[in-house]
């Protein structure tokens, strides 16, 4: 036997590769909570995890469409636009770019609707504009809203979602906080009812004013809440902090929520608290 000669293979071509199965874009998510992933048409209209029960993130838009009564809803203050005070840059060119993918000019859309026919004015957060960060437009919509509701003697609803303060605009951001809060002062004087909805997530200078201010503050299930990031927490007070600190349920327990509601849940809720509590117009459906 030679064993010196060269072992001959057989070649197999291969046709048509595009015949191949292939996993379009977009068909399955990750709850970023649980880790599962899913198929998009397990996941209802409310857009909550079939497994954790937690929740994922909505748009302006579906967030108005799951709470207003029909096509009540009629939006104010869309020509409030985010701007660049402090020639921070590329800001500009950012926004710009927001403007195209988003439709959104800030990252709030205000306006005033019916949530369970009674007349309220309602106030969105979208994290998909600069993660709902609080800017001069944001301050300057919420303001406001808050001054609207005053003046036609209704209730305010507020999702709050904000990554906190906008870098971009530094102190200007910053006043923001001090502005809507003195907003929400006026509108609670008169009376009238504010209620906050904590979503996932609720972090920095909007956590530690308004979003706090309200006079009945619930939550979606395992939403993060807080102000600053656990490990900066950690660093400066020298102290390990417990587990899940800055979830909506170890808020609930110590005393800083008032109820964490499902998403499925959320519309009957409020239009049972506005229906308590409001003095808002009342619209038999």
């Amino acid at each position: 036997m030679n064993i010196f000669n060269k072992r001959k293979y057989s070649v197999v071509p291969i046709h048509n590769l595009q015949s191949q199965p292939s996993i379009p874009d977009g068909m399955w998510e990750k709850c970023l909570k649980c880790g599962k992933v899913m198929h998009k048409t397990d996941i209802t209209d409310y857009k909550v995890c079939p497994h954790c029960g937690s929740c994922f993130r909505l748009r302006a838009g579906e967030r108005v469409r799951l709470t207003a009564d029909g096509d009540s809803f009629e939006e104010f203050g869309r020509d409030v636009c985010s701007s660049n005070p402090l020639d921070f840059p590329r800001y500009d060119d950012k926004l710009n770019k927001l403007y195209k993918d988003t439709g959104m000019h800030a990252a709030a859309v205000t306006g005033r609707c019916y949530i369970g026919g009674i007349r309220a004015v309602l106030c969105v957060m979208d994290t998909a504009f600069i993660m709902g960060s609080l800017g001069s437009a944001e301050g300057e919509k919420l303001t406001l809203a808050f001054e609207r509701a005053a003046d036609q003697g209704l209730p305010v609803v507020l999702f709050a979602a904000s990554g906190g303060a906008r870098m971009q605009e530094g102190v200007v951001s910053l006043m923001q906080m001090a502005k809507v809060s003195g907003a929400v002062a006026r509108h609670s004087k008169k009376g009238l009812l504010y209620i906050c909805v904590l979503t996932d997530p609720t972090t920095g200078g909007v956590t530690a004013s308004f979003a706090m201010q309200a006079d009945i503050i619930l939550s979606e299930p395992k939403a993060l809440i807080g102000f600053a990031g656990q490990r900066v927490i950690e660093q400066t007070i020298r102290q390990k902090l417990p587990e899940g600190f800055q979830s909506a349920e170890f808020l609930l327990e110590h005393g800083f929520v008032d109820k964490i509601v499902r998403r499925q849940d959320m519309k009957r809720t409020l239009a049972g608290l506005l229906a308590i509590h409001g003095r808002g117009d009342r619209h038999d459906l």
